[in-house]
């Protein structure tokens, strides 16, 4: 499923120039006030062009939400697949996906807060897609457990691999959401060690209750 926005502007740099700039101030906009208390004038003001200009680029507010939300998945999938491919395989490759999991909900805060909080604003045809979007991370994760299930560190049933596919990034999700509570008590590196733990033990722990 593909969905794309509608522009009169035929220039695809100039294009994806001003959509970045659009995004760029959109996250701001809606981490500060909110989707909806944000208006399109804002919007085009921070990016620093007329309102007439964002309507060469975008039909309505609904679009610069869509555009954001797929902006941020995009760039947060890129990173993770990067992280990923870096850390290798196994349980140890695991743990440490995990711990660039929690620094890139770190570092990308403001945007996590943005697309979970506002996504359910979206339009009916564009939620499905971004949703898509979702499943896409919790796929990386399920490629790493597969790995582990395949190479017998492991012993994960399908439903496990795709309960704990979900589970680990909804984990590390944990970080962006109640960072303001955690860090009165964990660093980020000692939040996301403390992760990586709790879950290697469940799933160890797993692997020594099949095998009696």
């Amino acid at each position: 499923m593909t969905k794309k926005v509608k522009t009169s502007v035929k220039n695809t740099s100039l294009i994806e120039m001003r959509r970045e700039q659009m995004i760029k101030a959109a996250v701001a906009l809606f981490t500060e006030k909110g989707f909806h208390r944000t208006t399109t004038r804002e919007i085009a003001q921070a990016s620093g062009f007329s309102i007439g200009t964002l309507y060469e680029y975008i039909r309505s507010k609904e679009d610069v939400l869509f555009l954001v939300c797929d902006d941020i998945y995009n760039k947060f999938k890129d990173r993770l697949e990067e992280s990923f491919r870096q850390q290798g395989r196994g349980l140890e490759g695991l743990r440490r996906a995990i711990l660039d999991c929690v620094k890139v909900m770190d570092e990308m805060q403001d945007e996590v807060l943005v697309m979970y909080q506002e996504a359910k604003s979206l339009s009916k045809d564009a939620l499905p897609y971004v949703l898509n979007k979702e499943m896409e991370m919790v796929k990386l994760i399920e490629r790493l457990l597969e790995h582990c299930a395949t190479e017998g560190q492991l012993l994960l049933s399908k439903e496990d691999i795709r309960f704990y596919g979900h589970h680990i990034l909804v984990q590390c999700q944990m970080w962006a959401f109640r960072r303001w509570g955690l860090r009165k008590t964990f660093t980020r590196e000692a939040f996301a060690d403390a992760l990586a733990d709790a879950v290697t033990t469940s799933l160890s722990t797993k692997v020594l209750s099949e095998k009696i």
